[in-house]
């Protein structure tokens, strides 16, 4: 217990704390340009005393620099340094005016025969530039091109790169980092010790640097499919497959940065990168940066896609089976339609209105006509209330007779548009417009849909009673799911939104009295602000990158097909961690979102994440869930077989035990993974243990790694759902070094506390 208590210095903590220190100097050299900026800002304006023409023009000018110098000083000091690499010596001694050598390839003595070699710069890459008293470079612009290499540096061709490297800030603290060896043969040395490394980079240091040539070919089979990936042209959909731990996600995301940098105007247009869960959304965040002040990279979970929207929560399966289903489009094409209806009463059974003198009427059967004829055809519902207002009015204008008044043409035209005029500015018929044809919103048609009845009424002959029971129940519930949102971006485009005037931006009455608003640049958003707002605005983009695309269900694949119809894609899954259970549905929803555009394939055949000891016991899940798929080659071995152990009294107290017993083995993370439905308690099981252990449902481990695993109860995941073998094939794949397995009695383990599904 008290080496548990006790703090532990890993390398991760002190890479940490080297990056921190770094960041604090740039901090501090930060104030020093804003205490410049503002004395400028002050000896500008005794300038002003001077009185003579020359001299207010100066301080104009100096007051105008001075506030654009110290207004992007303000907007950038919060969060911008999210980037480092560790460069060999180049070939000549050049620097650029950022005070970087300008060099692409190392010298040819950079590396030693022995494959050693020193780390002759070092650069940190962030949203501005900051030098030093002395103009060294401290901050590296992203826009530089000294910054080139942090994008377009592979292992294939890594250049002077050694170790890239990024960093996870929040404020003014470094939260993580995490490295990418470019060259992972060598032993490289900064500063006289040897660079150390963390995440993925420091299993690809282990392969690398291994004794046999055998091993170095492995390394060099990743490092050269991975970058096939990476630089595949964009000009079409890049479907990339492989098993769990080839480094998929890692090379979406080096791929979403190598494209954007590569070419930036054609990606203004912005990059979306859509993940299955919030945690993988958290993940990849620290992986790929937002790159820069138009926000061009967005990254969202599916629950998180529609603005307005956001979910956590999970359907259980069979609710979720029937929310996901492309049957769901035509029961939510009837409700978009239906739900005119629920603002029908009284007060909507007749249109009662004075014009000519005369009182006109009309009534149910009228009004159902006129509606049916509005509802023909496609047209979002909202976009539909021009035509009703219309055709009420051509209802009215008929009954009063007035047509056949005039045969002259354009006495008939002005007597029409009187009678519109006075009828439809008239507060009965404005009323009635508004309760007969409301503007409906996404949520509240979902609501309509969850009292039983109704939806019955609209899902005749889609869903069977069963179906619509439990939709009905689930709709009933407090809170969105991750599926309703699929379900709220699908009613958007059946109902449309009606073109809103433009609000007029409201001068600050201060700023217009002084005059300083003709001078001074306006303090507005932050970069990471803008980026915000601007993702939220878009909605269209013009690169998308599918995470784990094997869970997309069929309406998940139409919403997320609508922000990229003019795109071109990146596609990443593997067909055996799927957890939805109609593959073929989904492939046909995905392929419509794709349109015509052709596909080049790629697969990544390695598995450099998970011992061979881990991956054995996996793959034997994998035999049952998908026959005759092959898993990915583990290709390293730890000697460490996984731990089986078996609840005797209390699930709560073993679960913590075993997951006390990983944190004092291992550095880093640990993951405990239960089945859905668990997600809740184990948390609160977990509770005092610290944040280096974490509570996943075993739908939100999906695209992530931890050091150790603690997978709890195997049949009872694999019993979730039809797809449940896949999903704990998913669990039995999130460890870079350990793996304990906690059996309850439904495991039926046996006298090594093996479970069923797991023995050989």
């Amino acid at each position: 217990m008290a080496a548990q208590e006790a703090a532990v210095d890993t390398v991760r903590d002190r890479e940490i704390g080297v990056e921190q220190e770094h960041l604090d100097q740039v901090y501090r050299r930060l104030e020093e340009k804003i205490h410049e900026a503002e004395f400028l800002m002050e000896d500008a304006a005794k300038r002003g005393h001077v009185g003579t023409p020359g001299a207010l023009a100066e301080r104009d000018a100096q007051v105008y620099r001075a506030g654009i110098h110290l207004n992007r000083l303000n907007n950038e000091f919060e969060d911008f340094l999210f980037g480092r690499i560790d460069l060999l010596q180049g070939k000549d001694g050049v620097k650029g005016p950022d005070g970087a050598y300008t060099s692409v390839e190392p010298a040819d003595d950079a590396v030693r025969n022995d494959n050693t070699a020193d780390i002759a710069e070092t650069l940190h890459i962030g949203r501005i530039g900051v030098l030093d008293a002395d103009y060294a470079p401290l901050v590296i612009d992203w826009r530089a091109p000294a910054a080139a290499p942090f994008y377009r540096s592979t292992p294939v061709e890594p250049g002077r790169v050694v170790r890239r490297r990024v960093i996870r800030s929040k404020g003014r603290r470094v939260l993580g980092v995490e490295d990418d060896l470019m060259r992972p043969e060598l032993t490289a040395r900064l500063g006289g010790a040897e660079l150390p490394v963390i995440g993925d980079g420091a299993l690809m240091a282990a392969l690398g640097q291994a004794r046999t040539h055998t091993m170095r070919d492995i390394v060099a089979s990743i490092q050269a499919e991975q970058d096939l990936v990476i630089r595949a042209p964009a000009a079409s959909v890049t479907y990339v497959e492989g098993g769990p731990g080839t480094g998929k996600t890692a090379v979406a995301l080096h791929r979403a940065a190598y494209l954007l940098y590569q070419d930036r105007r054609r990606y203004a247009g912005g990059i979306l990168v859509v993940s299955p869960t919030p945690l993988l959304v958290a993940y990849t965040e620290g992986v790929l940066p937002s790159l820069g002040e138009e926000g061009q990279v967005a990254i969202r979970a599916v629950g998180s896609l529609v603005d307005g929207a956001e979910a956590t929560a999970y359907d259980d399966p069979a609710v979720a089976r029937i929310k996901g289903s492309s049957r769901m489009l035509k029961v939510l094409r009837k409700a978009a339609r239906g739900a005119l209806e629920l603002g029908e009463a009284r007060a909507t059974e007749r249109l009662r209105v004075v014009a000519f003198g005369r009182r006109l009427e009309l009534e149910g059967e009228e009004l159902q006509r006129i509606r049916h004829a509005v509802l023909g055809g496609t047209t979002p519902v909202n976009l539909l209330r021009p035509r009703a207002r219309r055709l009420l009015l051509d209802a009215l204008y008929a009954k009063s007779g007035a047509a056949t008044r005039h045969t002259d043409p354009e006495l008939a035209a002005e007597l029409r548009s009187s009678f519109d005029e006075d009828v439809a500015s008239e507060d009965p018929f404005i009323e009635f417009l508004d309760a007969w044809w409301p503007e409906l919103t996404p949520r509240g048609v979902l609501d309509a849909m969850a009292d039983e009845r109704r939806l019955g009424r609209w899902a005749r002959r889609i869903l069977n009673p069963g179906e619509v029971r439990r939709l009905a129940r689930s709709l009933r519930r407090a809170g969105l799911t991750v599926h309703d949102v699929a379900l709220l971006d699908e009613l958007q485009t059946l109902l449309g939104t009606p073109a809103r005037p433009k609000r007029k931006r409201e001068l600050d009455p201060l700023d217009q009295l002084t005059g300083l608003e003709e001078l001074m640049p306006q303090r507005e958003e932050t970069q990471r602000e803008r980026a915000e707002r601007l993702a939220a605005e878009r909605i269209e983009y013009a690169h998308v990158i599918v995470d784990e695309a094997q869970d997309l269900t069929p309406m998940q694949w139409r919403m997320v097909g609508r922000r990229g119809r003019h795109a071109t894609w990146t596609i990443v899954g593997d067909p055996a961690q799927s957890s939805w259970p109609d593959p073929d549905e989904a492939a046909e929803a995905r392929d419509e979102a794709l349109g015509t555009r052709p596909r080049r394939r790629f697969e990544l055949t390695v598995n450099y994440r998970n011992p061979s000891e881990i991956a054995e016991l996996a793959s034997r899940v994998l035999a049952l869930a998908m026959p005759g798929m092959r898993s990915p080659h583990a290709v390293r071995s730890t000697g460490v077989r996984p731990r089986f152990t078996v609840v005797r009294d209390d699930l709560e107290m073993t679960v913590r035990e075993e997951a006390r017993r990983l944190l004092d083995q291992v550095d880093g993370t640990v993951g405990v993974v239960v089945a859905m439905r668990r997600r809740a308690e184990a948390a609160q099981w977990l509770a005092g243990l610290g944040d280096r252990v974490v509570a996943l449902g075993s739908l939100e481990a999906k695209g992530l790694e931890y050091d150790a695993t603690v997978v709890v109860s195997p049949a009872e995941i694999a019993d979730e759902s039809s797809a449940g073998l896949r999903v704990l094939y998913v669990a039995l794949t999130r460890a870079t070094q350990q793996l304990t397995v906690v059996s309850a009695k439904a495991d039926e383990p046996d006298a090594d506390g093996v479970p069923d599904l797991l023995r050989s």
